[in-house]
């Protein structure tokens, strides 16, 4: 896939705010500065689609871009640590969760899980939500670059192995680097490959069940 077209549509705290759901769409989200604004960046080819921040909790509302007129790409907000108060991530973790679990027309959620450290408690278990909440889910490590391959080979089968700790077989996992490129022809190929069984008929009946 080439993105031609990449545009911001809208930003929002609540899922009945959210645009219609007639174009498949793909959530991404990780833990707080996992690197999601530059992953974003690097697919769509656009150095300032994703505000890019030092900062970790930096975006607060579910942000809306259309891809090449077809689909949205949805940037949330990440989990884990914030300057924030309790009672703002408690806000975010429900609309987080609500759109997750309620947009009939999410086609999949990228999970970026930070190639450098080991395998964190948090990422397991919002993993293991999406799980029991049956919402389609691959993951994406991110900052490849900043590890050499035996050491980034080592992090990727820790992180697995903690996972076959709760689920019996791994999802798709991609390798990304914002700096290399690395990942960005892969990912594009994916979201390619399931609009194709996107069909908003379906849709509709579920919602009419």
């Amino acid at each position: 896939m080439i993105v031609q077209y990449a545009n911001f549509i809208s930003s929002h705290t609540n899922i009945s705010q959210c645009p219609p759901a007639t174009k498949p769409e793909y959530a991404f989200i990780g833990r707080s500065n996992v690197g999601k604004s530059s992953l974003l960046n690097m697919l769509t080819g656009r150095n300032k689609l994703a505000k890019v921040s030092q900062t970790p909790g930096k975006t607060q509302l579910i942000n809306y871009f259309l891809i090449n007129e077809e689909w949205y790409l949805v940037d949330l907000p990440g989990y884990g640590y914030a300057k924030v108060s309790k009672t703002s991530r408690a806000k975010w973790q429900k609309m987080i969760r609500d759109y997750l679990a309620k947009r009939l027309n999410l086609q999949c959620t990228f999970v970026l899980i930070d190639s450098r450290v080991p395998p964190q408690k948090i990422d397991i278990e919002f993993i293991n939500w999406l799980g029991e909440m049956f919402i389609p889910y691959v993951i994406v490590y991110t900052k490849t670059d900043k590890l050499k391959p035996p050491e980034l080979s080592q992090n990727v089968e820790n992180f697995q192995t903690a996972l076959l700790e709760h689920w019996e077989v791994l999802p798709q996992q991609f390798y990304s680097s914002a700096t290399k490129k690395t990942g960005k022809e892969d990912i594009l190929d994916f979201i390619d490959e399931t609009n194709k069984n996107f069909d908003i008929a379906d849709l509709e009946d579920i919602g009419a069940a």
